[in-house]
């Protein structure tokens, strides 16, 4: 029986390795452009988990670059053939293909506006690596199972190598170096994720704070992509405005739990969720090369809990129902 998913997600410590080596000299180079004309803001363009990606980046950049960044909404160009004033602008495109039409266009009528577009693509020589000014390849290799694992991480190392060089910040440097350690480290920690936690569930809301919203928003995707649970992600702080109601029917929520700033703030909020009635699944890592990359370690453990807990609940997580993996939107 296939294991693609469980592989390819096992895979990321050596092909982050080899990503920041091989990406170095690059990263530092688009860096120091950086340094010597700084961007006004930052356009973040994806779909789907490349979307995530620039949610993570938003909080990286923001924190780390004090830039503003804000998500770009690919029909604004798709349907409505708009081009947007973005001079002074860094548009970052993420795509593992580098070939959905509407991620192109935006890319397209992001240069046409005056932004300079750097392109995150596991396909080098894709529509999308030709447009762009600069390209990150992600050294990802081929990715084969539907439901994404090993671009989203790789996608999220390469944005932390050029935050880091950009900002001269060696403390993030030498976290980066350790990061595919961690990452193996993930791998044999207990799991965290159980199949008779999610046997039966049919929503969910997944809640974290700051960077744990970030990777909140893919670990509810690949909720609802690889065991069709309906999923939503919230940060915790925003739940409380409203939301939190609804855990009175005994929601199940699951806590993503981050050791940074954020993370004594969100451990009181969920508590009080907790004494509300909610039923709570915690996932935490204790494996943390630096602040910032402890959401991609608790990633990694998370892709496995997952894939195993859809063989062990009867599906097929290399192959969910009525996904492709190109999906060519316009």
């Amino acid at each position: 029986m296939s294991h693609q998913m469980a592989d390819e997600a096992k895979s990321a410590p050596e092909i982050i390795a080899r990503q920041l080596e091989n990406n170095a000299e690059r990263c530092q180079q688009i860096a120091a452009e950086l340094q010597a004309i700084p961007p006004r803001t930052i356009m973040m363009i994806g779909r789907g988990t490349s979307d995530h990606a620039g949610v993570f980046a938003k909080y990286l950049f923001e924190v780390g670059c004090g830039v503003p960044v804000f998500a770009a909404a690919p029909s604004v160009a798709g349907v409505y053939k708009r081009t947007l004033k973005l001079e002074g602008c860094l548009a970052i495109c993420i795509s593992q293909s580098g070939q959905s039409p509407d991620i192109v266009q935006q890319a397209q009528l992001a240069k046409a506006g005056g932004a300079r577009v750097l392109a995150l693509v596991n396909v080098v020589d894709s529509p999308l690596g030709r447009l762009a000014d600069d390209v990150l390849p992600l050294h990802a290799g081929p990715e084969l199972a539907v439901a994404a694992t090993k671009s989203y991480l790789a996608s999220l190392s390469a944005l932390c190598q050029l935050c880091a060089y950009w900002q001269k910040d060696h403390e993030l440097l030498e976290g980066l170096s350790a990061l595919p350690d961690a990452l193996r480290q993930a791998q044999q920690l207990p799991p965290q994720l159980q199949a008779e936690q999610l046997q039966g569930l049919q929503h969910c809301v997944v809640l974290g704070r700051g960077f744990g919203y970030a990777i909140a928003r893919e670990v509810a995707l690949k909720l609802k992509e690889v065991l069709s649970i309906h999923a939503e992600a919230f940060s915790s702080a925003e739940f409380l405005h409203g939301p939190v109601t609804l855990v009175e029917k005994q929601l199940c929520i699951i806590d993503l739990q981050i050791d940074d700033e954020g993370g004594s703030t969100h451990e009181e909020q969920m508590k009080g969720i907790a004494a509300r009635g909610a039923k709570l699944i915690h996932m935490h890592v204790p494996v943390m090369p630096h602040p910032r990359l402890q959401p991609l370690v608790l990633m990694q453990r998370f892709y496995l809990d997952i894939e195993q807990a859809a063989r062990q609940m009867g599906l097929d997580p290399d192959a969910p129902p009525g996904l492709k993996k190109v999906t060519e939107t316009r």
